[in-house]
């Protein structure tokens, strides 16, 4: 299984929004960055887990963990001239963006705020892509130690 940490503002898709859902399920679109493309067309399997990360607020933290139920497939809304992710050199035939769908697994009962985990010495020393000056990467991999390390902050149980 492999983890991730995905990043959404919460005004536009907060983990609420998610739980409202049918079957608290929903696909994760509108990614137009290549290096994110490509792991949700490669590296993406249905199991995996992911923070879900409320970014651009207040106050950025990891909130829950939502689990991956579809592998990448080619992202619809680019075919769309009405969406906002158009991309009028993508096609059904010829995909250039790529989505999976993710289900609510769990709310945490304390928020991991960027904060503190930048104030955290183990994620610190782990190397932490969310923590790397310049990382902006709206999808990251999170390896099983800083997985255990953000549960642990989080008071969370780990749910499959």
């Amino acid at each position: 299984m492999n983890y991730w940490l995905m990043k959404s503002e919460p005004d536009t898709f907060s983990i609420e929004h998610l739980k409202q859902r049918r079957n608290q399920t929903e696909h994760w679109d509108g990614v137009r960055n290549y290096q994110v493309r490509n792991m949700l067309r490669d590296d993406f399997n249905v199991g995996d887990q992911a923070l879900f990360y409320h970014s651009s607020c207040p106050v950025p933290a990891a909130v829950g963990i939502v689990t991956i139920t579809r592998a990448g497939y080619p992202d619809h809304t680019a075919f769309d001239p009405n969406s906002p992710y158009f991309d009028a050199k993508s096609s059904a035939e010829n995909p250039r963006w790529f989505m999976v769908d993710v289900q609510y697994t769990q709310t945490f009962p304390k928020p991991v705020t960027l904060k503190a985990m930048k104030a955290n010495p183990e994620l610190l020393a782990s190397d932490f892509a969310l923590l790397r000056k310049g990382s902006r990467l709206s999808i990251m991999p999170v390896t099983a130690t800083q997985w255990s390390i953000i549960l642990s902050m989080a008071n969370a149980q780990h749910k499959q």
